[in-house]
């Protein structure tokens, strides 16, 4: 059996959790065939381990089926990807209950920070349609926008990242080979072509009360920071903030209209410490990105949403500096003026004719970049 065939193993076994798999590794030398193969009493040794995790891991035959759990992996063409794996989402390894594996569709390895938008299934017209932009300019500044497939919005803030031609992963609270909800089918595929698509449970698990919150720990987990667009008190977007405020990420909250369920949970958010949102330059200002922090922005194509055109009533010299923040590009005074070749003093000059004309905005590291 290979180590990845083990961890395979271990991550199916019923009511066994993440933190006691954990802590199994971590007492038999990190080897999950080690466990597998150890006593009970050995088994038993490690701390919240008893007869009942020790007889199920002994036994673990009896409850999984190895060689189908492969077949079918092979048939719908999934991957399981474990914490040694350079694709695992490196933020994910450091919460307290990381999944030791995750069933993956889809090539992308999550090279890029991720930002999570999520929010309520029962959402407004607003809030689709701010999912949707948000997801569309992180896409195209180069983050991966993670949310959970579900109506609404998250459906919306995935759409929106394909849109811009960026990455996106959804995870999932079930099987990787269930499709919930099945009018999210066409948008599932296009997710699993373009980004990725994680589980940590096996094929055939439904959804139930506590697969959801598992997934949304997962989603808190992998990301940087966590964006609720639209929730009530007691939606489970705001399970997901509160796993990101134990796990020491950014949560935002887009404000909505104070007669309507729908925005009480953000506002609640907000009052409780959470950053205001109204746009993404709220995000860059808050995790300030710099150098080979910053993902590199989706180059825009002639024609598309993401290519700039040139505002009308610009000097020749202010359309040429602005020609520098062509593709989303962040730039210093100095890098433009390397770029355009004018003289620094000239740069910086029109710089602040182009920000008071609204077409660059400066961010809180003195770096520029167009407006969308």
């Amino acid at each position: 059996m290979t180590e990845t065939q083990a961890f395979l193993v271990l991550n199916a076994l019923p009511n066994i959790g993440p933190i006691t798999l954990n802590r199994l590794l971590a007492a038999l030398g990190g080897d999950p065939r080690a466990v597998l193969s150890a006593t009970a009493r050995q088994l038993e040794s490690v701390q919240g381990v008893g007869p009942v995790i020790a007889a199920t891991v002994t036994a673990w035959r009896e409850h999984f089926d190895l060689a189908r759990e492969e077949e079918r992996m092979a048939k719908a063409t999934t991957t399981f990807i474990t914490t040694r794996d350079a694709a695992y989402p490196k933020l994910l390894k450091e919460i307290h209950d990381p999944p030791i594996g995750l069933y993956r569709k889809g090539s992308y390895d999550f090279t890029h920070p991720c930002i999570a938008i999520v929010g309520s299934r029962r959402t407004t017209l607003y809030g689709q349609g701010v999912a949707k932009k948000l997801g569309a300019e992180l896409g195209r500044l180069g983050f991966c926008v993670v949310s959970g497939l579900a109506r609404g919005i998250d459906t919306a803030a995935h759409e929106g990242a394909l849109s811009a031609g960026g990455k996106t992963a959804a995870v999932l609270g079930c099987g990787i080979d269930i499709v919930y909800p099945p009018e999210n089918l066409a948008l599932y595929r296009q997710i699993e072509e373009q980004g990725a698509i994680l589980s940590e449970f096996p094929f055939g698990r439904r959804a139930d009360r506590q697969s959801f919150p598992m997934r949304n720990r997962v989603v808190a987990g992998m990301c940087e920071a966590i964006v609720v667009v639209e929730t009530d008190v007691s939606g489970g977007s705001m399970i997901t903030a509160r796993f990101a405020g134990e796990q020491g990420r950014l949560i935002f909250a887009v404000p909505g209209r104070i007669d309507q369920n729908t925005s009480a949970g953000c506002h609640q958010l907000i009052r409780d410490g959470a950053t205001l949102l109204t746009s993404v330059d709220d995000i860059l200002n808050e995790l300030n990105y710099l150098g080979g922090l910053r993902p590199q922005p989706i180059p825009a194509k002639p024609g598309t949403a993401g290519a700039a055109a040139t505002p009308a009533g610009l000097t020749e010299t202010e359309a040429k500096v602005l020609d520098a923040f062509v593709g989303g590009a962040l730039l210093t005074p100095d890098a433009v003026a390397a770029q355009t070749g004018l003289p620094a003093a000239e740069v910086s000059a029109t710089l602040l004719m182009l920000e008071l004309k609204r077409t660059v905005v400066r961010h809180a590291d003195g770096t520029f970049e167009a407006r969308t």
